[in-house]
């Protein structure tokens, strides 16, 4: 990284309520907002992760934040930078799930999620949209079974939202000035997939494939080494893995 990182946070748009934080953060992109414009929200009625999946977690009680970034170094690397980000932010125990899921490993090998990550952006335009969803205050027993039976929580109390918000932009600024090795490096210190097996479907007809998952490469794909010794480089936009890891 070359010189300070660039603040994070600044200007702050600070919302009760919104559809999503992403929409919101995109539109104050095209709309020129400068590198660190921050949205947050203390709830979202349309809130979305990887594949339009939704995302929805009781008001007040995550934190869901969209962050405004220009003119990144390593733009395809962003989504790698954030889940090191907050997975720093988080502690420890967490570990990061490609493509865009920061977990927590339990006894019996199942995996209960933290935060998810969804980044999206004009690369033609020298911008992008870092959105974040991190269950820092939710009370997990009190989800829908379904939802309990994947979600983790930070366990903290709703005012600790600032505090955290505060660690991770901290974070994100070091970390999306990384250089690749740097990056990469973070990145499988935390790794749950590595040397797991793992199967994959394409859209479509497209087939699909299994293998030995072997890490990322800088472009945020992950590297599969198959039976016969060859590795596949899956993108995250186009492949969805069909089998969570055993630990």
């Amino acid at each position: 990284m070359n010189g300070a990182p660039r603040p994070l946070g600044t200007p702050r748009h600070a919302l009760a309520e919104t559809g999503s934080t992403n929409d919101e953060a995109r539109r104050l992109a095209r709309e020129g907002a400068p590198h660190g414009t921050t949205v947050t929200a203390d709830a979202q009625t349309a809130g979305r992760g990887r594949q339009g999946r939704p995302w929805v977690v009781p008001p007040g009680q995550a934190l869901l934040v969209s962050v405004v970034l220009r003119d990144l170094p390593h733009f395809a690397a962003l989504p790698l930078a954030v889940a090191v980000a907050v997975a720093e932010t988080v502690g420890d125990d967490a570990r990061i799930k490609w493509p865009n899921d920061v977990v927590r490993v339990e006894q019996a090998g199942e995996l209960r999620k933290f935060a998810g990550i969804l980044c999206e952006g004009r690369p033609t335009d020298g911008w992008a949209v870092a959105g974040i969803g991190l269950n820092v205050a939710v009370d997990v027993a009190a989800l829908p079974p379904e939802v309990a039976a994947r979600a983790a929580s930070m366990g903290l109390g709703p005012d600790d939202r600032e505090a955290v918000l505060a660690r991770l932009l901290d974070r994100l600024a070091v970390a999306i000035g990384w250089d690749p090795a740097t990056l990469l490096e973070r990145w499988a210190r935390r790794d749950v997939l590595w040397g797991r097996t793992v199967r994959w479907e394409l859209p479509g007809a497209g087939g699909g494939g299994s293998g030995e998952a072997v890490g990322v490469d800088d472009a945020g794909r992950l590297l599969v080494r198959q039976a016969g010794g060859e590795t596949a480089r899956l993108d995250a936009g186009e492949v969805h893995l069909v089998r969570a890891p055993a630990a």
